[in-house]
């Protein structure tokens, strides 16, 4: 997506409930063992005892509004991303984030296309700006809980540990004076034949949960390996990882050797996950320092990428000038890579 000038991203923010659990315990109670934690490599996850998933987004919402100096009313569009229950059977959360806020005036959007979330969030945010510059102020929140009754965070998945928590964006015409970043690129792509990966060999069923009582991506995973093997997965996914990452540096005006790009950020997957699915497409790709920023979150649902972007601003990894790339990817398989730059104050 050419993005003419860039966007201002005003203000990003992430919020991580309190209460924690450590890898070290889930190995204690024999949930995972020490084979697991070192291929993960994440070594404690937020947990949220109370708070809903939504409830979380709308924390993190209101951090970046009141970072912005902004209130929800001036909001002329909000999405809201995520990947599991958000409390509720038939319901829609993006309109709840929207109601607490007081962001009546635009129409919010809800997006379920798993772990890509927040990345597609980002992208149809910044498509609603440029095709009506009268929404002025976008939202992206995304917001997950993995709680024990319906899922394994620590070994439901292979080579994932996953964390509680929300994030927030806020998206506007750019103003290098005020913005945390400028958005300079966006670009999106798809491997949809590996839809498989979490559908497996399972019957399409009545009701949510119907074949065991907690999600269990590992079954669905080992069918498909078993039945399509990951050859093909993995040349399909390395070629739309490459295509988005140049795709989305080219329409930013940038080269792929161009010294300002000081980083890349991957999702909050596991060590050897990114190893095998994501390092032999980037590596090499651009100059940039490949940075680790989950091992104390694990995976954040649909916000990963939107978690990245808050850890970079609050670590100061970018100098004014300087450019990172962001990658978010999602079972499906969908992808988004973003090309951010810290602004240059005048």
């Amino acid at each position: 997506m050419r993005l003419g000038n860039g966007l201002g991203i005003r203000a990003v923010r992430t919020w991580l409930p309190p209460t924690v659990q450590t890898a070290r315990d889930a190995v204690a109670h024999g949930r995972i063992d020490d084979e697991d934690v070192a291929a993960v490599g994440v070594t404690e996850v937020p947990v949220a005892e109370a708070d809903s998933a939504p409830d979380m987004a709308v924390a993190a919402a209101r951090a970046a509004l009141t970072a912005a100096g902004w209130d929800g009313a001036g909001l002329g569009f909000t999405t809201h991303a995520w990947i599991h229950h958000q409390g509720h059977d038939f319901w829609s959360p993006a309109h709840y984030v929207a109601h607490r806020l007081g962001a009546a005036r635009g129409v919010p959007l809800g997006i379920q296309v798993m772990c890509n979330g927040g990345g597609t969030a980002l992208e149809a945010a910044a498509a609603r700006l440029l095709a009506d510059p009268a929404t002025g102020r976008a939202l992206v929140t995304t917001g997950d809980r993995f709680p024990d009754e319906g899922f394994d965070r620590w070994a439901g998945d292979y080579g994932v540990f996953y964390g509680d928590g929300a994030t927030a964006l806020l998206l506007h015409g750019r103003d290098d004076t005020v913005d945390e970043f400028t958005l300079l690129g966006v670009s999106s792509a798809a491997v949809s034949a590996a839809e498989g990966l979490h559908r497996g060999r399972d019957p399409f069923t009545p009701a949510s949960r119907w074949i065991s009582d907690r999600v269990d991506v590992k079954r669905t995973k080992k069918a498909f390996i078993t039945d399509e093997g990951l050859d093909g997965f993995y040349r399909g996914v390395h070629a739309a990882l490459r295509d988005i990452v140049t795709t989305a540096l080219a329409e930013a005006g940038i080269e792929t050797d161009d010294p300002r790009i000081r980083l890349l950020a991957l999702p909050r997957v596991g060590v050897k996950v990114r190893r095998e699915t994501y390092h032999p497409a980037v590596d090499g790709l651009t100059k940039a320092r490949i940075v680790e920023l989950g091992g104390r979150t694990g995976h954040l649902g649909a916000g990963d990428m939107t978690a990245n972007l808050t850890a970079i601003g609050e670590q100061e990894l970018l100098a004014p000038g300087e450019v990172a790339v962001a990658v978010s990817a999602g079972g499906g398989f969908g992808f988004t890579c973003a090309v951010v730059a810290r602004p240059v104050r005048s």
